[in-house]
């Protein structure tokens, strides 16, 4: 079988060049991310079929093999992220969040508590539904003036609340899906409950000399508790499959999406006794799709060539996930192994939050708000974000110390050999690697 090649430039792998091209047309281009990310696969796709073979071998053959090694992720994720998109309207219409004002405390204390109420509700629903969710209540106890600095701190607790949570947030989900226990990714709250503390009470005193708070639940509304059983019972049957799965048929957890379709199995269920709001799903599909070109691509990576996983390179990925998507950042991480997935999780997670373009929530409140899509306005009233993260990171270093897994390797490889013309290198590497 012929060899792999692996392309340098600098010393950095062609694949990672057009990987970061892809990313850097992602954050520039907002109104056009699916077409810079089915083009950046397409481009590197060509690219390791003329050159550079995939993980299982060169050529056609050694993309099928991918495709057939990544296609069970790749369904568990698409299933996972329109199923979640339905529960999270499930939710919505039970008119719970129309009961979240009566919890608020009528000075400055409101507006924290509205933020951790955002961080509860991220870590059994995903952290785009709960931003949503946070930003119109928001918009009405604020009477629509809400802080560019306090919107910052709605997307930071969305993405928080779900670090700690394998059903907040779809960075966890793919830790779950992939063979990262729930109890691996939890103590992520560590940082999580600090970063929100340091970023929450600012925030919320922004808000206050900006707009106080006028907490006061409209007549008339009740809960629909069948709905709320519906979410609870979607979440359950997600949670259930996959302890199941991985507890009495490993074996087979890689070979179909089971998780997937138990989500859609009980959303029909749900069916039965409330309507699905199904017009979420085309763009929820949409969206699916430009996150799943992001994972394709990150997945075709030379892992190999990446820093060694340390608390460093972990912190240093929060930073690099407020640039570029977290998904793909994710998948990278898992497929390199050997990190500590609390901390990456929080990290990948909350990271995304210091620029309103870092995190799919993030962007879907920019769509409820548009003023908040100005990232010099967004680091100037929402620095508490930055910090949050530097100190959350810190005392969950120092409490708990970094405690890495150990990466899973696909096979024996061997050590490149370089073969190189000035600044361009060729590396030979064994196609089984």
């Amino acid at each position: 079988m012929t060899q792999p090649l692996t392309l340098t430039l600098l010393g950095i792998p062609v694949e990672f060049l057009l990987f970061a091209c892809t990313l850097l047309g992602v954050a520039l281009f907002h109104a056009h991310t699916l077409k810079v990310a089915l083009t950046g696969l397409a481009v590197i796709t060509s690219y390791k079929l003329a050159y550079a073979g995939f993980h299982h071998g060169t050529g056609l053959d050694g993309l099928v093999s991918h495709l057939g090694h990544e296609w069970v992720l790749l369904a568990n994720l698409l299933m996972l992220l329109v199923g979640f998109a339905v529960l999270a309207r499930f939710f919505d219409a039970s008119r719970v969040p129309d009961m979240l004002p009566r919890f608020l405390p009528d000075d400055w204390k409101g507006a924290f508590v509205l933020l951790v109420l955002i961080f509860v509700l991220s870590s059994f629903l995903d952290n785009i539904a709960a931003a949503i969710i946070g930003g119109t209540v928001a918009a009405s106890v604020f009477k629509g003036r809400v802080h560019i600095g306090y919107l910052a701190a709605i997307v930071a607790a969305s993405n928080a609340g779900g670090s700690g949570s394998v059903v907040g947030d779809t960075t966890t989900t793919m830790m779950w899906i992939g063979g990262v226990a729930p109890l691996d990714v939890v103590h992520a709250y560590v940082a999580a409950v600090v970063a929100l503390v340091v970023c929450g009470i600012p925030a919320a005193l922004q808000q206050h000399r900006h707009q106080p708070i006028t907490a006061d639940v409209e007549p008339g509304v009740r809960i629909d508790w069948v709905r709320v059983g519906i979410v609870a019972f979607i979440l359950a049957s997600a949670i259930a499959t996959n302890v199941y799965v991985n507890l009495r048929h490993a074996a087979l957890a890689d070979s179909f999406p089971f998780i997937g379709v138990a989500v859609f199995c009980a959303i029909l269920l749900g069916s039965l006794l409330r309507r699905p709001d199904w017009a979420v799903v085309p763009e929820a599909a949409k969206g699916a799709l430009f996150l799943l070109s992001l994972v394709l691509c990150a997945s075709m990576m030379p892992v190999e060539h990446l820093p060694v996983a340390s608390w460093q390179t972990a912190l240093g990925l929060g930073f690099v996930s407020s640039v570029f998507d977290n998904i793909p950042l994710t998948k990278l991480a898992l497929e390199q192994g050997g990190y500590d997935w609390g901390f990456l999780a929080f990290a990948v997670g909350y990271g995304g939050s210091m620029l309103w373009f870092g995190s799919s929530a993030g962007i879907a409140l920019s769509n409820q708000f548009p003023q908040a899509r100005s990232v010099v306005a967004w680091l100037r009233h929402g620095w508490h974000v930055a910090l949050g993260y530097v100190v959350g990171f810190a005392v969950m270093l120092l409490v708990l110390g970094w405690h890495p897994h150990e990466p899973q390797r696909r096979g024996d490889t061997a050590a490149p050999v370089a073969v190189a013309a000035s600044s361009i290198e060729v590396t030979r590497i064994p196609a089984g690697a």
